[in-house]
C-alpha cells in the first residue's frame, strides 16, 4: 500500500499546473461553504440571537407543572429562585441570568384594548444584554424602583396613539385566576424595527410585578442569556442535575418558527454546497481521464509488469482522493484565515437593516464564527466527491490491454 500511496503522489505532481487548478478549485469551494457557514453563524447570532433576547432569552426556568398549563400563562411561583440565578451564572457560557414574572393581560386607553403579555423585570440585571434598553425611541428605560411606570414598544405606542407621559391601564392574571388592574405611566419606547414583536409585550419592574400581582419576594421565571446561539443543550445537561424539581426550555423549545427558519436556511445551503463541489469534482474528472490518455504507455508497462486491472484502477483512486485531500489542506486553511480576518472586523450590515423586518435586529456589525460548525460534513462530501469523479478514469485505466497500450505513441 505504501508503494501505491507513494506512486499516487507523484503522479499528481507530474502535471502541476492542472493538479494547482483542480486543487485551487477545490480548496476554494471549501473556503467559500466555510465563509459562507461563518456568516450564516453571524447572521444567527446578529438576528436570531437577538430576536431570542427580545422573546425572553436563550433557556428559560420554571416551575415544575408550568408546561401543562403553558399557554395561559400561569403565574407558578419559582422556588428558590435566587439560588437557579446563582447557578446559572456559574456556567461560563452564560452572560446573564434574571428573575422575572410574566403573565397575560390587556392594556387599554382611550383607543381600545389590546392583548398584551406583562413582563416584571430585574432591569439593572438585564441592561447589558437588552436589546429593548439599547433601543429606546423616547424615554427612558426601567430601574429597580420604579413604580406606576411602563415600558412600551413603539407599535403599541401608535396603536394606543400614546407617547411618553401619557397613561394607559394594565389589567393581568394574577394568583388564584384573579384579575389585576392598574393605570400607569408610559416611561419610555422601544423600538426594534418589528411593529408585531412591540405590540406584544409590555415591561414593568420585578417588585411593581411582585406587588400588583401578589407574588411578594418571588418570580415565575429565570431567564438565562448564552454567549452563543448552539450551547443550549450544553448548559441544560449541567444545570439539571444541579437544579433537579425544575423544568428547563430552551429557545428551540418555546420558539419553534426560529429553530425551523434556521433549519430550512441550512438545508438550501447543504444543497448549494453539493451542487458547488459536483462542478469541482467535473474538473478532477477531467484532469484524471486527461491523465489516463497521456499515460496509456505507462498503464501498458505497468500491466506487463504485472500489476493487474484493479490494482491499476486502485492506483488512480488513489491520485484522485489524494487531490481531494490536498484541496481539502488547502480550503481549511484559507477558510480559517478569511474567517479569522471577518471575524476581527465584522461586517457592516446596518444599512441594510430596513430589508426584512428580523434584519432590524442586527445592531451594528455582523462578526462571521470561523464556520467550523458543519466542517466534518463539508471536508468529508469534498473527498468524497473527489474520489467518485476518480472512479471513471480509473476504471478506464484498468481496461487497458498492455499488449496495445505498449504500442501506443
Amino acid at each position: 500500500m505504501r508503494l501505491y500511496l507513494r506512486l499516487a503522489w507523484r503522479n499528481i505532481w507530474r502535471h502541476r499546473r492542472r493538479t494547482l487548478i483542480v486543487v485551487l478549485a477545490m480548496g476554494l469551494t471549501l473556503a467559500l461553504m466555510m465563509c459562507y457557514d461563518g456568516l450564516i453563524a453571524g447572521f444567527e447570532q446578529a438576528i436570531y440571537g437577538n430576536a431570542i433576547q427580545v422573546l425572553g432569552g436563550n433557556i428559560q426556568v420554571h416551575a415544575q407543572g408550568y408546561h401543562a398549563k403553558a399557554a395561559l400563562t400561569p403565574l407558578l411561583p419559582v422556588a428558590n429562585d435566587q439560588a437557579v440565578v446563582n447557578a446559572a451564572l456559574s456556567q461560563p457560557q452564560v452572560i446573564a441570568a434574571s428573575r422575572r414574572i410574566k403573565t397575560g393581560g390587556m392594556a387599554t386607553n382611550r383607543e381600545g384594548a389590546f392583548p398584551v403579555s406583562i413582563v416584571g423585570v430585574e432591569p439593572e440585571k438585564e441592561l447589558p444584554i437588552s436589546l429593548l434598553a439599547q433601543h429606546i425611541a423616547a424615554g427612558r428605560y426601567l430601574t429597580a424602583s420604579d413604580q406606576d411606570v411602563v415600558f412600551i414598544g413603539k407599535g403599541l405606542a401608535r396603536a394606543m396613539n400614546v407617547t411618553v407621559g401619557d397613561r394607559i391601564t394594565l389589567a393581568g392574571r394574577a394568583t388564584h385566576e384573579q384579575m389585576r388592574q392598574r393605570t400607569m405611566t408610559v416611561i419610555g419606547i422601544y423600538d426594534v424595527g418589528m411593529p408585531d414583536i412591540e405590540k406584544r409585550s409590555v415591561y414593568i419592574s420585578l417588585a411593581e410585578a411582585q406587588d400588583l400581582y401578589g407574588l411578594t419576594g418571588q418570580s415565575t421565571e429565570v431567564m438565562i442569556s448564552l454567549k452563543q446561539l448552539g450551547q443550549e443543550p450544553a448548559v441544560i445537561n449541567a444545570l439539571k442535575p444541579r437544579l433537579p424539581g425544575y423544568e428547563m426550555d430552551s429557545w428551540q423549545t418555546n420558539y419553534p418558527d426560529l429553530q425551523q427558519a434556521i433549519e430550512t436556511q441550512g438545508g438550501m445551503m447543504n444543497i448549494f454546497s453539493v451542487i458547488i463541489l459536483i462542478i469541482a469534482g467535473i474538473g478532477i474528472l477531467n484532469l484524471l481521464l486527461m491523465a489516463v490518455y497521456e499515460r496509456t504507455r505507462e498503464i501498458g508497462i505497468l500491466g506487463a509488469l504485472g500489476l493487474k486491472p484493479r490494482q491499476i484502477s486502485s492506483l488512480f483512486l488513489l491520485e484522485g482522493t489524494m487531490m481531494g485531500v490536498v484541496g481539502v489542506a488547502c480550503g481549511l486553511a484559507l477558510g480559517l484565515l478569511l474567517n479569522g480576518l471577518l471575524g476581527r472586523v465584522g461586517l457592516d450590515y446596518s444599512q441594510f437593516t430596513y430589508i426584512t423586518p428580523y434584519m432590524a435586529l442586527i445592531s451594528g456589525r455582523v462578526y462571521p464564527s470561523l464556520g467550523l460548525e458543519q466542517l466534518p460534513q463539508r471536508m468529508l462530501t469534498v473527498l468524497i466527491i473527489a474520489t467518485l469523479a476518480a472512479f471513471y478514469p480509473a476504471r478506464e485505466a484498468a481496461q487497458k490491454e498492455p499488449a496495445i497500450a505498449l504500442h501506443y505513441v
